[in-house]
């Protein structure tokens, strides 16, 4: 019997998009501004893509979503604060983000900016708010530095320094791939393995899900840079084009398009390649590879 994807993405969406309605401020609570402006950005609909890869992380090695849950909806608040801070003017200077106004463009400049500071915040309180739902909670400390680490120098925020100093020069492969697997692939990596380590996996098939996890987010940002040339507005939720107009470093400007897409579906391969260890278990996580290649948004 074939894996159904579209009920189990919807299953761990819907399980996440009501932790993420329960650890958010209230609108109502002051600074009233900010908080709306933090719900606005997490709240918009999304994918959910980094949050349910903890959750399959974490059911790879026998655990339980619920268990993982503020992790999960951590790295959904991770990955949205680097998004309100990439649409600024300083940075790519974008209008629209999952097919609406981006923050600063509806709040201000400045309470985006803290808006992504407080969900950058938060989402390390989460991350040891976890502790309680553990039979150890000497694993948080584990999860903390992975997470950390893949959020700032050594993964999201140098690939964004790299991608930014990058634009309008001629760089080569090397530096391309530095800023893919930094600025995306990192997170996209620990999200899987914060789920298997929270729930408890032994180091082999940790190290195989972190594996996968590496080359699912280059194929992720390889095809997001595909989608960038090919796709519209109205299907990926923000304006497509602006990676050619900003002159930025991707697949598509240096391999061509053909070349990026068998790139993608090689790295998609391999994904499962480094699950295969895993077993029946990793189903989830082979099936969301496959999602990943195939998307239009």
């Amino acid at each position: 019997m074939s894996f159904d994807l579209t009920k189990y993405l919807d299953t761990r969406r819907a399980l996440v998009d009501g932790a993420l309605e329960r650890v958010l401020p209230s609108e109502d609570a002051v600074p009233v501004t900010l908080h709306r402006a933090m719900r606005y950005s997490v709240l918009a609909p999304g994918k959910r893509l980094r949050p349910t890869l903890v959750i399959a992380g974490a059911e790879a090695v026998g655990g339980a979503g619920d268990a993982v849950l503020d992790t999960a909806c951590a790295l959904e608040l991770i990955h949205a604060y680097s998004l309100i801070h990439d649409d600024l003017p300083a940075m790519d200077d974008d209008d629209f983000r999952r097919g609406r106004l981006t923050n600063h463009k509806v709040f201000g400049e400045a309470m985006a900016i803290l808006a992504g500071d407080a969900l950058l915040t938060l989402a390390f309180r989460l991350v040891a708010d976890n502790a309680a739902r553990l039979s150890d909670p000497r694993l948080i400390a584990r999860v903390v530095a992975d997470v950390a680490d893949a959020a700032g120098t050594d993964g999201m925020v140098g690939g964004q320094v790299i991608d930014i100093e990058s634009e309008g020069k001629d760089v080569g492969p090397d530096t391309l791939e530095y800023i893919h697997r930094h600025k995306t692939a990192a997170l996209i990596r620990v999200s899987l393995t914060a789920g298997a380590t929270l729930a408890g996996g032994r180091a082999e098939p940790v190290a195989s899900i972190g594996r996968a996890g590496e080359a699912l987010g280059l194929a992720f940002q390889i095809v997001d840079d595909i989608l960038d040339v090919e796709g519209s507005l109205a299907e990926l939720g923000k304006t497509a084009g602006s990676d050619v107009r900003k002159k930025k470093a991707t697949y598509p400007a240096y391999h061509g398009l053909e070349a990026s897409r068998a790139k993608a579906r090689m790295l998609i391969e391999e994904t499962k390649r480094h699950l295969e260890p895993v077993g029946p278990a990793a189903e989830p996580i082979r099936a969301l590879a496959d999602f990943v290649f195939q998307r239009r948004s």
